[in-house]
């Protein structure tokens, strides 16, 4: 039984609730995959996604996880809400409560907002994204992949390429992919790798060639230009030439490695675009298929836990 109310972070879950959720998730890829995608599980329930910043690919993915498990989902502008017009977070979680929502996927600019609401809305709270804190289904998702892929995570070399500084998404699968006992490598301009990453039990790489030796698994990030300071890169061409993923760079991994990305790409800057493309390496849409699969296994996973006492401070 899964220990947590709320999905704030992986930090500080356990593997066997990782694996727990893995498990559901594929029963749920098996279920999508029949074409018997409707289910009651959630009928009476309400889902809201509450997106502060634009996110087309994971707003979808949870709205279309909450549908098949017969949720009621709701969609909350920010743009056109009154937290644009100056309503503060405390607000906005009070109004939640006067909703009656069962469930609430947070997506902010800010890390610990979803925390925040945790602590003061009723519902379950699932942060789908808080600043550069943590994205814990994109992990998920990510370590569902790779383990259908390769039958395991035990014992995988799995190294996370580009702008480590700012994405939450590597923080995640960092916590979540040395739980399960990989072997995490981050590689990167010494500007877009983090000071702390050493100390997550990482090995950092400032060399590709280095980097991606052996690799059994290449993560791919985005460039995140909106929470980029000036002169972190000198420009998109030379990231390219250095850390950007071509077949040149690719062949220092394994010859059956897996290519990821957790989205949007830009190609020509991180990754080139034969190798994104390359249906026997990238598993990019595949990640997609399964993040519907991991949203339907988390929101079933606390839709039931919502019957026990609740656990405020639990991750």
């Amino acid at each position: 039984m899964f220990p947590h109310r709320h999905l704030l972070q992986i930090e500080g879950l356990e593997p066997p609730a990782i694996g727990q959720m893995l498990d559901l998730a594929e029963s749920y890829v098996l279920l999508n995959r029949s074409g018997k995608t409707q289910r009651d599980l959630l009928r009476g329930r309400t889902l809201i996604n509450l997106f502060f910043e634009d996110s087309t690919r994971t707003r979808t993915s949870f709205e279309l996880a909450g549908k098949r498990l017969g949720a009621d989902v709701i969609n909350m502008s920010v743009s056109s809400s009154s937290v644009n017009k100056g309503e503060t977070l405390l607000d906005t979680a009070a109004t939640l409560n006067a909703m009656h929502c069962d469930l609430l996927v947070v997506r902010h600019g800010e890390s610990g907002a979803p925390a925040l609401l945790a602590q003061k809305v009723d519902a379950a709270v699932i942060n789908a994204g808080d600043g550069t804190h943590e994205h814990p289904t994109q992990a998920l998702l990510d370590a569902l992949t790779i383990r259908r892929r390769k039958g395991r995570l035990q014992g995988l070399t799995v190294a996370i390429c580009g702008d480590v500084l700012h994405s939450r998404v590597a923080r995640s699968n960092i916590h979540l992919l040395g739980a399960m006992g990989s072997q995490v490598r981050v590689i990167g301009p010494p500007t877009l790798i983090p000071s702390e990453a050493a100390s997550l039990g990482v090995s950092v790489f400032h060399d590709m060639a280095k980097g991606l030796a052996g690799a059994d698994v290449v993560m791919m990030l985005r460039l995140q230009k909106e929470r980029m300071a000036r002169g972190l890169v000198p420009s998109a061409r030379e990231f390219f030439r250095f850390f950007g993923l071509d077949a040149e760079k690719l062949a220092f991994a394994k010859p059956d490695a897996l290519v990821m990305h957790p989205g949007p790409m830009n190609r020509g800057v991180e990754i080139d675009s034969a190798v994104a493309d390359d249906p026997a390496r990238s598993v990019i849409k595949e990640q997609v298929e399964m993040g519907v699969a991991v949203r339907m296994a988390v929101l079933d996973t606390l839709a039931r836990a919502e019957g026990r006492p609740r656990v405020r401070n639990a991750p």
